[in-house]
């Protein structure tokens, strides 16, 4: 994951869709340590100019944004007993994050026969395999791994342990390849909900 080098601290930057995502958790922690990151950032969000710019980021980017339960939180934001982490933000308007989470395989895709183990773990997680990816995006140098999320790239992590005992355990290619985005999908889940709650990125 690249980083960026700040007055001596490094502040992870998220590339995803071609677009540099920074890390206001870092920023948070330099400024007060890791102790009071969350207490900063909810502070932050609570503004009122944050809301707006939050909203109006959202309402242009996430067709699923929840207008009605933004409003609410427009009409309170600034009052003295107003509070609002990154979590309750996501989990009330639905701001974007599902994009993250794998989709459930379909039988064809399962069916398939995989030239090897890299794009089994591609499909898993990401529903296509590196030339999917390639022919998707042909602008974008690198490959699809190079795009993936701190969380993703934890996931993929963990799943490539998973498939190497799955294989000494003799498994075929198909049942490994529905075990593993079923574990993606929980995995990512779990990750993303993590995330909501002690980071939100700039």
């Amino acid at each position: 994951m690249a980083k960026i080098s700040v007055m001596n601290t490094d502040i992870t930057v998220l590339n995803y869709n071609s677009h540099d995502y920074i890390s206001l958790t870092d920023m948070a922690s330099a400024k007060e340590g890791d102790s009071r990151a969350a207490d900063i950032i909810k502070n932050w969000i609570r503004n009122r100019y944050t809301i707006e710019f939050l909203g109006t980021w959202e309402m242009i980017h996430n067709p699923d944004f929840k207008v009605v339960e933004f409003d609410h939180f427009r009409k309170q934001a600034g009052l003295p007993s107003f509070v609002l982490s990154a979590s309750e933000w996501i989990e009330s308007t639905d701001a974007i994050k599902q994009n993250l989470i794998p989709q459930e395989i379909t039988p064809a895709q399962a069916s398939r026969i995989y030239a090897n183990e890299a794009d089994v773990l591609n499909m898993a997680l990401f529903g296509m395999t590196a030339l999917e990816w390639r022919d998707k995006h042909p602008d974008l140098k690198g490959n699809i791994r190079d795009y993936a999320s701190i969380n993703e790239l934890i996931c993929l992590s963990n799943m490539e342990s998973l498939n190497a005992v799955f294989i000494q355990d003799g498994i075929p290619q198909r049942e490994r390849l529905i075990r593993l985005n079923r574990i993606a999908i929980q995995q990512m889940q779990v990750l993303e909900d993590l995330t909501g709650e002690r980071e939100l990125l700039k």
